[in-house]
């Protein structure tokens, strides 16, 4: 692993700060402890068999006895203890990895969340199903430290001994300390033979995993497909299962053909492991047993000293694949760091919004033009165009005009890339951007309702004002089917997390964020295609009480009708990024130009 990856991981393992030290205490805790806990069993082991060849008595064979217990009671106490503590927090790791996360999804510039390439970023990180990745990554750091301690405890028995060991023989006997470098030489040979084929065998996994990966989340997919039902509506009604089985069968005999490739990988590995692992083991016990017959060593140490070496060379084995696990989760790492830190391209103004008196404000837009990030066409070219509070102003326009860029530049979702809007003379970038967003109130085209309460969903927070909120819904169109409902404005959207709650229409659910705008009582209000989801006779409603909706505020209206924006006395006509006509439908009806076309091509439908 590079020094980039041991900083994503730490950068990771970041999140786990403040309140949540305790789970970083425990996993070096429980590391030690497990690495360490075994090795009472092998000293113990040799002190006894030594204890007996010297003709120890009983009482001193049971004293050692109830200290190895005793130790080994202890250390496993405070183990269970440890990996209580350890795996109670790993239960909820997927929230408290996911917290900083949506935080920061929440905050980060609305271009990032429109960007496919952030976006994929975030899949990743979140590709492990119930498993978040910093509990896998927890979980390998743990087993990290329990083979680096094993690793540790196996030299520190050993050194020790043999040193001693070599003390008690005669000066005379020089091939000793030869024969001893030779066993450690071919040991630590065997040794990294493991480590290499262990490091081997997990690269070429990883590698197969990858592909699993991308194949599982096409799978996924699919399987979201069969069991969703609206896919399943068009999947029916377009005949298309002959082609959802063919993909399906596609895909499934690719995920066979690479879980082979996994399982013979596995599988040479564990016969790669096994066979170093018995050679290590036939030449740690001849070598110990020649050692003890050339009286370098005693009986009990050739237990000891053969147990410490093979634990030694089992930990450097398992600590070779946890590297590799380590390795591909630091890839992930990288993509959480490079998520989290998403830079704010977007400068954050300080003057707070005018309070006005008279509720006026003026927004102009100066010879903007903008280029989505990443693209080199420009969606909106010098435009230039000026309005007021009070005023009702339309936008229409084909498919790929500009008109919704130009709502999300006036509600700084993106910042323009050439010229400035300005609202009451003064460049909207300089404004504290939470006070600027507080003067629009907006039904986007894609709306969101959530699985709330009703009221939550009119108020946007979990305090509601009843008597607004009943307001904002008759205004909307929305009274009559409040009223028949039992539970009111504490009814549940959707029957998602509560059988109690109701499921609403896609037309009730349109006027259930026309009345959220409504009852935010914002200076502007902007509705993109507020009734794309209405029938004729609720479009008609809304269209009829549009002026009661919005009083006296600033009305931004896009439609694809050109007939619902009869009402609105401004009507801006967008083509190519440019506002080529405006005015109001009777002076645009009776010019050349784009509006007449497109009003002349729908008009034809209504006579």
């Amino acid at each position: 692993m590079s020094r980039k990856d041991w900083k994503n991981i730490f950068t990771l393992l970041g999140s786990l700060s403040g309140k949540h030290k305790d789970v970083l205490i425990s996993l070096v805790g429980l590391g030690v402890f497990t690495g360490v806990r075994p090795f009472i069993a092998v000293i113990l082991a040799g002190v006894l068999v030594d204890a007996v060849y010297a003709g120890a008595e009983m009482t001193e064979l049971f004293r050692y006895a109830a200290l190895g217990v005793g130790g080994t009671f202890l250390m496993s106490l405070s183990e269970a203890f440890l990996v209580r503590l350890f795996n109670r927090k790993l239960e909820y790791m997927q929230e408290i990895q996911g917290r900083p996360l949506n935080q920061k999804s929440m905050v980060m510039d609305y271009e990032y969340l429109e960007d496919v390439k952030v976006h994929e970023t975030r899949q990743k990180i979140e590709k492990f199903g119930g498993w978040s990745l910093i509990a896998l990554v927890l979980s390998v750091i743990n087993k990290l430290i329990t083979n680096a301690s094993a690793m540790i405890m196996a030299i520190c028995v050993v050194i020790p001994m043999f040193i001693r060991s070599n003390h008690t023989v005669s000066e005379g006997f020089i091939g000793s300390w030869l024969m001893s470098l030779l066993f450690f030489a071919a040991v630590l040979l065997l040794v990294l033979g493991e480590f290499k084929l262990g490091m081997y065998f997990n690269k070429k996994s990883a590698e197969i995993r990858k592909q699993m990966s991308n194949q599982e989340a096409r799978s996924k997919y699919y399987l979201e497909i069969l069991f969703g039902y609206e896919k399943q509506k068009d999947l029916r009604s377009c005949k298309q299962q002959s082609l959802y089985t063919q993909e399906f069968a596609g895909i499934a005999a690719r995920v066979k053909k690479t879980m082979g490739k996994m399982a013979h990988c596995i599988t040479m590995d564990i016969f790669g492991q096994q066979s170093v692992s018995a050679v290590t083991g036939l030449l740690v016990y001849l070598l110990t047993g020649l050692l003890a017959c050339m009286g370098i060593i005693s009986i009990g140490g050739v237990v000891t000293y053969a147990a410490s070496i093979l634990k030694f060379t089992e930990a450097t084995g398992k600590l070779a694949y946890q590297l590799s696990w380590l390795s591909g989760y630091a890839v992930f790492a990288g993509d959480y760091v490079e998520y989290m830190k998403l830079p704010q391209r977007k400068p954050e103004g300080t003057i707070p919004m005018e309070k006005r008196r008279d509720g006026r404000f003026s927004v102009e837009f100066e010879n903007v033009s903008f280029q989505y990030p990443g693209r080199e066409e420009y969606v909106i070219r010098n435009l230039n165009l000026k309005f007021e509070i009070g005023e009702k102003m339309a936008i229409v326009g084909k498919n790929g005009s500009g008109k919704t860029t130009f709502i999300k530049l006036l509600c700084r979702l993106y910042d323009v890339t050439e010229g400035c809007i300005k609202v009451n003379g003064i460049d909207i970038r300089k404004y504290d951007y939470a006070e600027y967003c507080a003067l629009f109130a907006v039904v986007f085209q894609d709306f969101q309702v959530f699985s709330f309460p009703l009221g939550e969903n009119v108020a946007s927070g979990a305090q509601v004002e009843t008597d607004r909120a009943i307001e904002a819904l008759d205004r909307a169109g929305l009274g009559g089917r409040y009223r028949e409902l039992a539970a009111g404005l504490d009814t549940c959207v959707g029957k998602e997390f509560e059988e109690g709650g109701v499921t609403f229409s896609g037309g009730e659910k349109q006027k259930m964020a026309i009345a959220r705008a409504i009852y935010k009582d914002a200076p502007f209000v902007i509705m993109d295609e507020p009734t794309a989801a209405l029938d004729p006779e609720s479009e008609c409603e809304v269209y009829a009480g549009f002026d009661r909706m919005v009083g006296n505020k600033t009305a931004i209206y896009i439609s694809h009708r050109l007939a619902s924006c009869r009402f609105c006395q401004d009507i801006l006509v967008f083509e190519n990024g440019k506002v080529v006509q405006r005015g109001s439908h009777e002076e645009l009806e009776g010019q050349e130009g784009l509006y007449r076309e497109l009003w002349n091509a729908q008009a034809q439908y209504y006579m």
